[in-house]
């Protein structure tokens, strides 16, 4: 019962590339051609991840960061189909602002985020980042962001142990 539950998860996970890098090594014996692919996973849901992959070819690479994405999961949370507050993420030289939109907006955001956003089950968000655009980072920052987000419930209680 415990192993269909977990084969019907694995299932609903989608996975979406975000960039290939083709990167070439020049050795005494020639050219080494390999490839790193950056893949996004997520359910919809509130859980999404990211993970990079390297290999001689591109399948390889992508299948191989698909894995990782998989295995590096984190829940996100969400209010309704949007964020519950206003959050900045950071990564490295990477700055990402996220602020949670109404009904009917979609989500206004690059493509690295965008990816990261829609796995995790975002719809209505608005998004600009600062500074490096470098894809790597900007899903990593927007992956940093998304884990700082608190509920309402969290936030007062947290109050309240402080006032105490």
């Amino acid at each position: 019962m415990a192993e269909e539950a977990i084969q019907e998860r694995a299932a609903a996970i989608e996975d979406v590339v975000v960039s290939i890098n083709r990167c070439i090594a020049v050795t005494k014996g020639g050219k080494s051609l390999s490839f790193s692919a950056l893949v996004v996973a997520g359910d919809g849901n509130g859980r999404v991840g990211y993970g990079f992959g390297k290999a001689r070819e591109v399948p390889s690479a992508v299948a191989k960061a698909a894995k990782d994405a998989r295995k590096n999961m984190v829940e996100v949370r969400l209010k309704g189909d949007t964020i519950p507050h206003e959050v900045w993420g950071r990564y490295c030289a990477s700055r990402i602002f996220m602020r949670p939109a109404g009904p009917g907006t979609g989500i206004k955001s690059g493509a690295a985020a965008r990816a990261v956003l829609e796995l995790a089950g975002v719809r209505n968000i608005l998004t600009k980042c600062y500074d490096s655009r470098n894809p790597i980072n900007v899903v990593k920052a927007t992956l940093e962001g998304l884990k700082e987000l608190r509920s309402t419930e969290e936030i007062n209680s947290l109050r309240e142990a402080k006032a105490v």
